[in-house]
């Protein structure tokens, strides 16, 4: 990914002007002159669908008590939780897009992430914590870009970002200064970061060189 500055990308859209993970948060980022992009979850219906949203349960966003993978999409669909269809669709091919997948969805979200940006997954990463799951992804699309992300950025999480085949990191960015990101930099990684959401911080992450930042309030309006 080549870029003069880093990518920034709506942390879950811009939960300002609506709720987080869902279409109009989405569009409201979009909306947003300085926004390159947008960072969302991904996760499984109780009918196998890909949907659109962070925790396992609906209780903190939705205010309702059920799990996630307990309702179909239809159902989640009722209560604002978008598909990964109607979202893709929504958002356009223009967008950066950092898709975090929770868990090993299998072939189906990488049929629905080919279906809207191609078999090279144009304009777009896809990244997580468990290993066994971007492992799954790579069996399945191995030439698409995939980051580690990572609470820290040390030799550990290098190691196993080239043990897994990936692109590069996405690390949150108080791990980050120039010495971590010189040596990401030097095993050819490349160094994105999460969550931030003053303008200094995000400067600071242009100045050590990363591709992208996860951006939230005044973060994300530059």
């Amino acid at each position: 990914m080549a870029a003069l500055f880093p990518l920034r990308l709506a942390h879950r859209g811009d939960w300002r002007r609506a709720p987080e993970n869902t279409i109009a948060a989405c569009l409201a980022a979009l909306a947003v002159p300085a926004c390159d992009g947008l960072e969302f979850d991904v996760q499984w219906a109780a009918d196998g669908v890909p949907v659109v949203v962070h925790d396992e349960t609906l209780d903190r966003v939705q205010g309702r008590p059920e799990r996630v993978d307990a309702l179909t999409a239809a159902e989640l669909g009722k209560l604002g939780v978008p598909t990964l269809v109607d979202l893709l669709a929504a958002v356009g091919r223009r967008p950066f897009l950092d898709v975090e997948l929770k868990g090993d969805q299998g072939p189906a979200v990488v049929e629905v992430l080919a279906g809207a940006r191609g078999p090279a997954l144009h304009r777009a990463v896809v990244s997580s914590f468990e290993p066994s799951t971007l492992e799954g992804v790579a069996r399945l699309a191995p030439t698409w870009p995939r980051w580690l992300n990572s609470a820290t950025l040390d030799a550990a999480t290098i190691a196993d970002a080239l043990a897994l085949g990936c692109r590069g990191v996405a690390v949150q960015w108080r791990a980050l200064d120039r010495g971590s990101v010189g040596r990401a930099r030097a095993a050819g990684l490349e160094v994105a970061s999460f969550t931030v959401r003053r303008r200094a911080t995000f400067e600071r992450l242009a100045r050590l060189g990363v591709v992208a930042v996860c951006v939230e309030a005044a973060a994300l309006d530059g």
